[in-house]
């Protein structure tokens, strides 16, 4: 019988440590929200989408190319669990140019999240860092839009951007 339970034990700390690493490093969503606040008198990020990103992928939250390229935008699906402001972080999009093709470039990057519990969260830090929150978000069409193949849970889900042209509109 104590064989059965120190198995049973050890069975649930490696369930509890499995879980525990599939939830991203706090870092990583440091780095992210760093690279969505504005810097002070500017329409300018105070850190860089791409190096947030590129930490995600060097993880192996996502993959090394985005699941798509749009117009100006890369749009990266979460293959793992992530949390950002206490919500499951589902998408990652970063909003640049390398290349000219037409107009209307904004740099920036974006997130999706399946919402857990109030947005309050969101909708602050959106305030405060000239962003525009998107909340409900029809994810399924947005991503379709986008040419982006996927199903998603049914949820609630909500959209942060945090691109130049959200920045400069007029509060």
């Amino acid at each position: 019988m104590p064989e059965c339970r120190s198995s049973r034990l050890l069975g649930a700390l490696l369930l509890a440590a499995c879980c525990a690493s599939a939830v991203a490093d706090p870092a990583l969503e440091t780095e992210l929200a760093h690279a969505l606040h504005l810097k002070k008198g500017t329409t300018d990020r105070v850190g860089t989408s791409g190096k947030a990103i590129a930490a995600y992928v060097r993880e192996g939250y996502m993959g090394k190319r985005p699941d798509q390229r749009f117009d100006y935008t890369d749009y990266y699906l979460l293959k793992k669990p992530a949390r950002f402001m206490g919500h499951e972080l589902v998408l990652i999009e970063e909003e640049y140019i390398t290349q000219y093709i037409g107009c209307c470039v904004s740099p920036g990057a974006g997130v999706t999240v399946k919402v857990r519990g109030s947005t309050q969260n969101l909708q602050a830090f959106a305030s405060a860092q000239r962003c525009t929150l998107t909340d409900p978000v029809d994810v399924q069409h947005a991503l379709s839009e986008v040419a982006i193949r996927t199903r998603l849970p049914k949820g609630h889900y909500a959209s942060l951007s945090c691109r130049e042209r959200d920045a400069e509109r007029e509060e």
